[in-house]
């Protein structure tokens, strides 16, 4: 005798869907992954990986400086992104009213809210004054960048004074002044009036500025400092204008060296800016992949018997 059996399809209650975002289970990740990144970048900071004080040999560049140190924090973000991640995967429940592709979309979401929390803690915490040594990296470019644009735009006053003084420094007596004793200045040659060497070492620390911020120094200016030299050491005319030759070879060799230096801050500055947007890019691809896997863990059952078991 056949049974007939009626199937009634009952709707849901309208307002007793869950919501597809499982926060307890984000806050969870996002804890996670906090506490696991302090840990490691404390770890690393012990023994030298710190973009902020990478220790490394004098003679290595601060080229590859950066790429080690951006290495190392690649590894930090994606480590941790993924732990996290992870564990929301395996911890968030799941609404059985989705494919697998779909819940695997949703698990990877949540992985992608768990990177963008940490991130946020992460910015709010270098913002704050826990965050001060991150902003060394920063100043120290800046400061470079300063020292070379002061020396190439005329506003370095101790490079200035140092220039000055080796042009005016007083000639040593012929044979060589007694051991132990310093070597008196020549009295000054009169060249057309007397040369006041208060007034001569000011104009020319005015013309080897003005020298330094357009890039070259005219010949009139040259003659006139050879003259001024020779006025106030007392030497002639020939080896004042050698001394002023080198001067000026001396302040182009300091204006290439602040340039270079202010180049390689630069460029280091720019390096380790990319590679930290990079790290969070790859960090947000690990956190939606461990999240994705840790959710496939969850409804398979996967049991890591080696790691978690019962004593």
């Amino acid at each position: 005798m056949a049974v007939e059996t009626e199937i009634i399809e009952v709707a849901p209650a309208a307002g007793t869907k869950d919501s597809y975002v499982d926060w307890p289970a984000i806050f969870g990740g996002i804890v996670l992954a906090v506490a696991l990144g302090l840990v490691m970048l404390t770890f690393g900071s012990a023994i030298g990986l710190s973009l902020v004080n990478f220790s490394a040999a004098p003679d290595v560049s601060p080229i590859w400086v950066a790429i080690a140190a951006g290495t190392w924090l690649l590894w930090v973000e994606v480590s941790c992104a993924m732990a996290g991640g992870y564990l929301t995967g395996r911890m968030r429940k799941r609404l059985h009213d989705a494919t697998e592709h779909e819940t695997d979309v949703r698990d990877g979401a949540h992985g992608l809210l768990v990177w963008a929390g940490a991130t946020i803690v992460a910015v709010i915490v270098t913002l704050s004054g826990l965050g001060a040594a991150a902003n060394t990296v920063g100043s120290a470019v800046a400061t470079v960048t300063d020292a070379a644009s002061n020396v190439a735009g005329g506003a370095a006053d101790n490079a200035t004074a140092y220039f000055t003084d080796a042009l005016f420094r007083p000639v040593a007596p012929a044979g060589g002044a007694a051991a132990g004793a310093a070597a008196s200045p020549t009295p000054p040659a009169a060249v057309g009036t007397a040369v006041n060497i208060a007034d001569a070492r000011g104009e020319a620390a005015r013309i080897l500025t003005q020298s330094a911020a357009i890039g070259s120094m005219s010949d009139e200016d040259k003659a006139y400092l050879a003259q001024a030299v020779a006025g106030t050491t007392g030497m002639p005319q020939a080896d004042a204008q050698a001394r002023v030759d080198q001067v000026l070879a001396n302040v182009q060799a300091a204006k290439d060296q602040a340039a270079a230096v202010a180049e390689t801050a630069r460029k280091t500055s720019v390096l380790a800016a990319f590679l930290t947007a990079a790290s969070f890019l790859v960090a947000a691809a690990g956190a939606y992949w461990a999240a994705s896997m840790g959710g496939r863990h969850r409804d398979e059952g996967t049991v890591f018997t080696d790691v978690f078991r019962r004593y």
